[in-house]
């Protein structure tokens, strides 16, 4: 089993929440606009870090992650992607991409609001965990954590960092 710190959408900014409430997690997961090489780099240095960059990240962090990041985690496949929609709004490549590849979770960004619904169509549950920076049109920060265990999701928690 493995516990997952999930956070999207900092935009450079710095809290020192997201350490305390990632501290029992194996592994972080960004879901891109994460801001600044050095926001990535302490969130990389904290625990195991998959990430994708999003449509504010320059170019020194589109060198460092990919636009999209697909892999496999204690029997799940997980497919993350910035800017990608939601179940019955899927932008057409991406919704052509899980069809094709077939996760067990979608993760995106951008949007700033806060989502985890289930997509009986395809069968995958996708989580948007919101925006954890500043800056944006999003009232309240939000942090998400989960373990995944043989191909499963479970003790999914919302965080709420505050305004």
């Amino acid at each position: 089993m493995k516990r997952i710190g999930l956070l999207s959408d900092t935009h450079a900014y710095w809290d020192d929440k997201y350490f305390k409430y990632f501290e029992e997690c194996d592994e972080i997961w960004h879901a891109g606009d994460i801001g600044s090489v050095e926001l990535y780099e302490k969130l990389q240095s904290f625990r195991t870090f998959r990430g994708v960059y999003g449509n504010i990240d320059g170019q020194p962090l589109r060198k460092i992650l990919p636009e999209t990041n697909i892999f496999e985690i204690e029997c799940a496949k997980v497919f993350i992607k910035h800017i990608g929609g939601y179940p019955g709004k899927y932008a057409p490549m991406v919704k052509r991409m899980l069809m094709d590849e077939k996760p067990k979770l979608f993760v995106s960004g951008h949007s700033h609001i806060l989502k985890v619904k289930f997509d009986k169509e395809l069968d995958i549950l996708h989580i948007n965990p919101g925006a954890a920076g500043k800056y944006g049109f999003h009232k309240v920060r939000t942090l998400v954590r989960f373990s995944v265990d043989n191909g499963a999701f479970s003790d999914l928690e919302v965080i709420e960092l505050g305004d």
